[in-house]
């Protein structure tokens, strides 16, 4: 029911020539903001690489979008994965979504909860781009990378501490990775969501009392839909943002104006 309503949401906003002939991937795509983003690519005319780790999820994104979408059922983080990304010479759009978080006080993390998520936030992002920048260098292709990040990749929160210090490194690799690959004529923005409804977040949100404190850092007054990411993962995607690197486009509904 969800992915139906994100989808509606996106279908027919672009013009299906705006990516005609590149050639996207996108990371986490089986769910949320990955799903949202590449199903809004694919409206804007590109192929897309979807790439999650259930196989379910990306049947029925095929299912939806056709031959447009290439899925690839692996595990982002894994060596394997880099492995088979370094072999595509012809990637335009780098999409890094992965993502994942566990909400608890910094004096109660534990190794295995900062490797896995240090692996997944940053790690996973550093290894993907790496691997894409290099061919897209080695072939002159003038590349879009679009990482997803969060508001929390701009301010502090309790119990958010080690999602919000890899969400800070992700930034800081953007601006670092824009300034190196400009003369390469290779674009690297980030995107910064509020909190999104998706199956990640969706338990967190179920609590009143934290629903109550999220709504209320929203000038706004409500949270983001997928398609508001996907959206601005477009417009960084093409050449309407040909002038645009280095920089993080908030969707936050105000949060950090604050």
């Amino acid at each position: 029911m969800i992915n139906n309503m994100v989808s509606k949401a996106i279908k027919d906003r672009y013009s299906n020539d705006l990516l005609d002939g590149k050639l996207a991937m996108v990371t986490g795509a089986g769910k949320g903001i990955g799903r949202a983003c590449a199903v809004a690519l694919v409206q804007a005319g590109a192929e897309v690489i979807a790439v999650a780790r259930t196989e379910k999820d990306l049947v029925s994104l095929s299912n939806e979008l056709g031959e447009q979408l290439l899925p690839w059922v692996m595990d982002a983080t894994s060596d394997d994965f880099i492995a088979k990304v370094s072999e595509q010479s012809n990637i335009d759009i780098l999409v890094n979504n992965l993502g994942s978080n566990k909400p608890e006080p910094f004096i109660d993390i534990l190794p295995e909860t900062y490797s896995r998520i240090v692996d997944m936030n940053f790690g996973s992002v550093f290894r993907t781009t790496q691997a894409v920048v290099q061919n897209m260098v080695s072939n002159s292709v003038h590349g879009a990378v679009v990482n997803i990040t969060s508001q929390m990749g701009h301010v502090g929160s309790p119990n958010r501490t080690l999602y919000c210090a890899t969400k800070h490194a992700v930034e800081g690799l953007t601006k670092a990775l824009a300034v190196e690959l400009a003369p390469a004529k290779i674009r690297v923005n980030s995107v910064a969501p509020t909190f999104v409804d998706t199956p990640l977040t969706r338990p967190m949100l179920d609590d009143p009392e934290f629903r109550e404190f999220v709504m209320s850092k929203i000038p706004l007054g409500e949270l983001a839909d997928p398609s508001d990411v996907a959206n601005a993962v477009v417009f960084l995607a093409s050449d309407l943002a040909k002038m645009v690197t280095g920089t993080s486009l908030v969707v936050d509904g105000g949060w950090t104006a604050q």
